[in-house]
């Protein structure tokens, strides 16, 4: 009888917690910034506020459950955190925005979730046979422009929790995100074993101390939370089905399936377990169901979260059941408000210089996956370099797409989608059709000469 793959593994109990609550204070700040800025702009008061926080907190645990242990067709069953996905956000304010009745905006949005998530769950097994069009070439573009889309995140984390504020980008915020990374990298260098593989929990706890001095750690929000609380269904109001609002949240839903496919494709190569045809639809059904049933215990649109790719790199612990347990702690803070609020106390910065680490993984496993995908081929090299300018435009040029419409805008936004879309297009234009077939194994070097200059004669 065969070993268990590392996949499947259970470890031990205190192993099996401190790397599941890594994973979750790996996730947390993305987990909780979609429902903290829909709700401001809803003008929630800060209890209700709270409430649908933690909310998302729940439905992200259950979300997590579904995708990493699973039942029937349903679940990846790989080592993936699901959560808020951020790419609502914009959709989900506008919204707001367009409700006559700010109070009718959540059910909107609620019962906008809610068909998305049940017509992606019949898309799920035909979205996943593009599985095909996913070689090499393009599945480490895409998990190198996931790692690159994060790092912005991390950077707006180690300049403070406020880009309003005075002292956004202080010397103090960043000499603590600073701070914090190197923590990272000298347990990760002169530890070994259990120690070096939570490097970044320990890191951001001694990151906190560390910044306790200074005055950035904030204690008020564990003094202020109730032990209890549970998220009470349709606690906002039933869900209302508005078309304008189901057909943007439609778009986001395939975004979301899109970099969902591609964040499976990038786990599947890390974990050295592939993911299938099978594997993905499995793993789409369960964002998709888990998007279905959020809006019940009013929560949002659910997606796997790239970020926790980056610490199963890094820490090579590759157990579904670590991602679970991390799941079965979310649970616990949706249930008890001042649980999720110690994990509020880690101070921004300190997450950034954590996420520097993380996501720079993620792009690093990107690499590893394009140094076997053939660059040596002149149409791969140029597959690669247009793919990866596509992605960064967003990044590196956030108003490039200005003139679209909004709905537009939420596929272009997203580098990881229109770099993942080009990267396809690429391959089956260069691969796969007509002379492509034939010309896909040449090997020139474009950035040189043609010719043999030694063989043209002078003049």
């Amino acid at each position: 009888m065969g070993s268990k793959h590392p996949v499947d593994e259970k470890l031990p109990a205190l192993k099996m917690a401190t790397s599941g609550l890594q994973h979750v204070a790996a996730m947390y700040a993305g987990v909780v910034a979609p429902p903290l800025i829909v709700g401001a702009a809803v003008g929630l008061s800060a209890t209700e506020l709270t409430f649908l926080t933690g909310a998302c907190l729940f439905t992200a645990g259950l979300a997590t459950f579904l995708q990493t242990l699973g039942f029937w067709k349903i679940g990846a069953r790989l080592p993936f955190v699901n959560g808020v996905t951020f790419a609502g956000v914009a959709p989900m304010t506008a919204v707001v925005a367009s409700a006559k009745d700010k109070s009718d905006a959540l059910p909107i949005i609620f019962g906008a979730v809610i068909v998305a998530g049940v017509l992606g769950f019949i898309a799920a097994p035909f979205f996943s046979k593009a599985v095909r069009f996913f070689p090499p070439v393009v599945t480490g573009t895409v998990i190198t422009l996931i790692g690159v889309s994060l790092l912005p995140v991390a950077f707006g984390w180690a300049q403070g929790p406020n880009p309003a504020a005075d002292d956004y980008g202080s010397r103090t915020y960043l000499g603590l995100a600073a701070a914090t990374l190197v923590i990272v990298l000298l347990l990760r260098r002169f530890t070994r074993g259990f120690v070096k593989q939570i490097a970044v929990l320990l890191g951001l706890v001694i990151g906190t101390l560390v910044a306790i001095p200074f005055g950035v750690t904030d204690f008020g929000p564990v003094a202020d939370a109730d032990v209890v609380g549970f998220p009470t269904p349709f606690h906002f109001g039933a869900p209302q089905f508005q078309l304008a609002a189901i057909l943007s949240l439609c778009v986001v839903m395939v975004v979301s399936m899109t970099e969902s496919t591609a964040d499976m494709l990038a786990l599947g190569e890390i974990v050295e377990r592939p993911a299938d045809e099978r594997t993905i639809a499995a793993g789409l059904r369960a964002d998709t169901l888990g998007s279905a049933l959020s809006p019940l215990f009013n929560g949002f649109m659910c997606s796997a979260f790239a970020q926790n790719i980056g610490l199963v790199a890094m820490t090579r612990i590759r157990s579904r059941y670590v991602v679970a347990t991390g799941g079965g702690f979310l649970v616990l803070m949706g249930l008890c408000p001042m649980a999720a609020s110690l994990i509020a106390v880690v101070p921004r910065p300190v997450l950034g210089g954590a996420g520097v680490v993380l996501f720079g993984s993620v792009a690093a496993s990107g690499i590893q996956t394009l140094v076997r995908a053939g660059l040596e081929k002149d149409n791969n090299v140029l597959i690669v370099a247009v793919s990866l300018a596509v992605g960064i435009i967003p990044i590196t040029a956030p108003e490039f797409y200005h003139a679209f419409p909004q709905t537009v805008r939420i596929v272009l936004d997203s580098g990881i989608s229109t770099g993942c879309v080009a990267a396809v297009v690429l391959n089956l234009v260069f691969n796969h059709l007509g002379r492509g077939r034939e010309n896909a194994g040449e090997v020139t070097h474009p950035m040189e000469a043609g010719e043999d200059l030694r063989a043209v004669p002078a003049h």
